[in-house]
């Protein structure tokens, strides 16, 4: 089955719903692509496989490297919820890929498979080599991946979804609770628990051994108030009204991707772009111990793999050294994949961050435990106004114009003493836009990346 209408963009992108703009419409269904329901673009259709905590065997990851291969062009793309896109496919092979993935056990339903968004702490459980607590978290976040994929697949009512609906599982690392999801389960020290729903600084305590139970309560509730209320949303920060506010401040999250290189217990490595041929990706498996955890900012941890694979990782093309400007940086697809697109980004955005590749100075020689870099603001190129994929929180858009490019500071300023803040002590504004041409490109994201304030 092959559904022609394009990805629908996220009501955040700027310029779109926020809190001084309407919600925008959700009479209709989403248009999100699946396993099962392909997208038509234009460089062939596209496959959207859902990851749940980007998790993949070995076994797995090889099988999705075949069929890009043998349906496709032959690269993988992952995605800001750590999924695996197919691109270039024939469009009438929706049921070979599907018998393929089911073949591995990457398609448990057909009727649920678009709503198993679930990203994970990536870097939950890992241990030092020797036996020393690595990035461990407080608790097994992986573990609660697998019941709540299964407990999903298993509710005839999480099929009524969105295909955007999100759900996140924190390690008390606050790295994935700061993709503000629509549910997100935060583990806190000494057992303690708290759940948040869409964008509330507050959240809702809960019982030990009933997470799972209050995540999937929490989205049957939203549905619920929806139907109660004879409204229609995707998200749970479009109707923030319709639920409970919570009664636990929550801290500022860190958001931090787990810096590429060498970390206790694993490996960190990074995609540029997110994509991969399938030679690369098949360096990535054999650098594994057999897992893979993909991470929503387009790369992967590999628990157990040790640091002599990196040299193999670096020599495939692979981000395995921190501190470049590569680091947290992102783009749309673009031309020619994308007729929306004014101009081919990833081509543009790549001449633009090799250009400032020097500035990854003091970055540790290959195979030391990865230091975190000087950080820089995220950035993300795109070809339209959709802006699909741009990332959650404060950020650099690069927006294409057809003359050129315009870079701007956009996403949320956390200062309560802003008088533009929300009551939740956060504002999401946008800073001076400047327009740039291909050539004056790099100097103006360079600098963009750099605002503090």
């Amino acid at each position: 089955m092959l559904a022609a209408m394009p990805p629908t963009p996220d009501a955040t992108a700027p310029g779109a719903a926020g809190p001084d703009r309407e919600v925008p419409d959700r009479g209709r269904a989403d248009a999100c692509p699946g396993a099962l329901r392909l997208h038509a673009a234009d460089d062939g259709a596209l496959a959207r496989i859902r990851l749940p905590g980007g998790l993949l065997t070995s076994r797995q990851a090889l099988a999705l490297a075949e069929a890009a291969e043998a349906l496709g062009d032959g690269e993988l793309e992952t995605t800001s919820r750590g999924n695996v896109q197919l691109r270039g496919l024939a469009p009438h092979c929706a049921s070979e890929l599907a018998d393929r993935l089911r073949a591995v056990g990457l398609l448990p339903s057909d009727t649920h498979e678009r709503v198993r968004n679930i990203v994970a702490s990536p870097t939950a459980g890992l241990d030092a080599a020797d036996g020393t607590p690595g990035s461990r978290g407080n608790a097994d976040v992986q573990a609660w991946v697998r019941e709540l994929d299964a407990r999903l697949c298993a509710s005839d009512w999480a099929a009524g979804l969105s295909g955007k609906f999100l759900f996140a599982l924190d390690d008390g690392h606050g790295d994935v609770a700061a993709l503000d999801a629509d549910v997100t389960l935060i583990a806190g020290p000494d057992g303690t628990r708290l759940l948040r729903l869409g964008r509330d600084d507050h959240g809702h305590p809960v019982e030990a051994g009933r997470e799972v139970t209050a995540v999937l309560d929490a989205a049957r509730s939203f549905l619920a108030a929806l139907r109660a209320n004879g409204r229609k949303a995707w998200h749970l920060r479009e109707v923030p009204e319709l639920l409970p506010a919570g009664s636990v401040p929550l801290p500022a999250f860190a958001g931090a991707a787990p810096a590429v290189g060498a970390l206790p217990g694993g490996l960190s490595v990074g995609l540029r772009f997110g994509r991969a041929s399938a030679g690369q990706w098949r360096t990535l498996v054999a650098a594994s111990a057999g897992e893979l955890r993909l991470t929503p900012w387009r790369g992967a941890v590999l628990p157990g793999a040790t640091a002599d694979r990196l040299p193999a990782l670096a020599a495939a093309g692979l981000r395995t050294e921190p501190g470049s400007a590569w680091e947290r940086a992102t783009a749309c697809t673009g031309l020619p994949g994308c007729a929306k697109s004014l101009a081919d980004v990833r081509t543009d955005a790549a001449r633009a961050l090799d250009a400032g590749a020097g500035a990854g100075a003091g970055a540790g020689p290959v195979g030391a435990v990865s230091a975190r870099p000087p950080v820089r603001l995220p950035v993300h190129w795109s070809g339209c106004e959709r802006r699909c994929g741009h990332p959650a929180g404060r950020w650099v858009d690069v927006l294409a114009t057809g003359r050129g490019y315009r870079v701007t500071v956009n996403g949320t300023v956390a200062d309560a003493t802003d008088p533009r803040a929300t009551s939740a002590g956060a504002t999401s504004i946008d800073v001076t836009s400047i327009d740039v041409t291909n050539e004056e490109m790099a100097e103006a994201v360079a600098e963009a990346r750099r605002t503090t304030k």
